[in-house]
């Protein structure tokens, strides 16, 4: 403890640099909107293996030939008591995100989806995502879709393609309740989507559509996880769009190449979707995938996944997505490889 107070000082504010002798800012332990992000895993790699881990400064030195993972831990969960804001969801929530299912926990990320058509007529469907974090519990999101689709031309041997921006995307987001001790967390968000893309060319539906929807998000034992997702889409025009029901679950776990290596997450995403009017079937997909994190300081991520439908399969297609994903707050794109 005494070591680690020589530099991050006795408060967890950090020692003033004529102190340490270097000028490399120290972190504050009792920002909340810092000190809460991050697992115990992440913080216990930089003090058992130091700083070039993570690809930070050779400055924080390696404790693991020192302190035995139990007293790291122990100091770290001393460190924990410096936020005193129970508000703040601890990051052990902020579980893998996966290709279409929204997380509970609120983000700063920025998120470029690619969606491809295997079969049937060509698509290259883009999505473009931008979340930020504000207070302890809330987040906003733009999301901006963009694309190109495969249109057979009548009368003619060939084919054409029309692009362009489809329907963009607010939403704010609230962690209504969440329990590190438990494992889970709940929110709810809202997202009105914004009808800019162009019906005619298949981009958007012609109508503003209000989406409500709750996000559920569940740590199990040994690196097991739960999301689940339930909510509406209620187009403001219905005699261009219908109103629709949607729920969403997935079942996934991490797996750390070595004890402090990159981490896998492979996943299986169940998709369904119901149009609101008697009789109507429910729509269901499965989407089996896996994350990976790409880089040395774990916040740069890739995903890819194949959506397969399982009902309506002679009109729906089978569908190659792919994520990278970019934890913004934890440095820049390029940083930390």
């Amino acid at each position: 403890m005494r070591a680690c107070a020589a530099c991050h000082g006795a408060d967890g504010r950090g020692a003033p640099a004529e102190q340490v002798g270097f000028d490399t800012p120290l972190p504050d332990f009792t920002d909340c909107g810092f000190a809460t992000r991050e697992p115990d895993g992440d913080w216990l790699a930089v003090a058992h293996q130091g700083g070039p881990t993570r690809a930070f400064s050779e400055l924080m030195p390696a404790f693991g030939q020192a302190l035995t993972i139990e007293q790291l831990q122990r100091t770290l969960d001393h460190l924990r008591t410096f936020c005193s804001n129970d508000d703040w969801p601890r990051g052990e929530l902020n579980l893998p995100r996966a290709l279409f299912t929204e997380k509970a926990y609120p983000e700063d990320e920025a998120v470029y989806t690619l969606d491809l058509s295997l079969e049937g007529e060509g698509a290259v469907l883009n999505e473009v995502v931008y979340e930020k974090r504000f207070g302890a519990r809330n987040q906003f999101e733009l999301a901006i879709p963009f694309g190109w689709n495969e249109l057979g031309l009548p009368g003619a041997a060939g084919t054409a393609w029309n692009g362009g921006v489809g329907d963009v995307a607010l939403g704010v987001k609230r962690a209504m309740w969440h329990s590190f001790q438990k494992g889970s967390i709940f929110s709810l968000t809202g997202e009105v989507i914004l009808p800019t893309g162009d019906e005619d060319d298949g981009l958007g539906k012609g109508t503003a559509v209000f989406e409500p929807f709750a996000s559920y998000g569940q740590v199990l034992p040994s690196g097991f996880f739960i999301h689940a997702q339930a909510g509406l889409e209620l187009p403001f025009h219905t005699d261009k769009a219908e109103q629709e029901a949607f729920w969403r679950f997935v079942l996934g776990r991490s797996i750390a190449a070595g004890r402090w290596g990159r981490t896998f997450s492979p996943m299986l995403e169940v998709l369904a979707a119901r149009e609101l009017e008697s009789g109507q079937p429910v729509d269901w997909d499965l989407v089996p995938q896996v994350q990976i994190t790409l880089n040395q300081r774990q916040h740069v991520m890739f995903n890819i996944g194949v959506r397969l439908p399982v009902t309506d399969t002679d009109v729906r297609e089978t569908r190659l997505v792919f994520y990278i994903l970019w934890d913004w707050f934890d440095g820049g794109f390029l940083e930390g490889w």
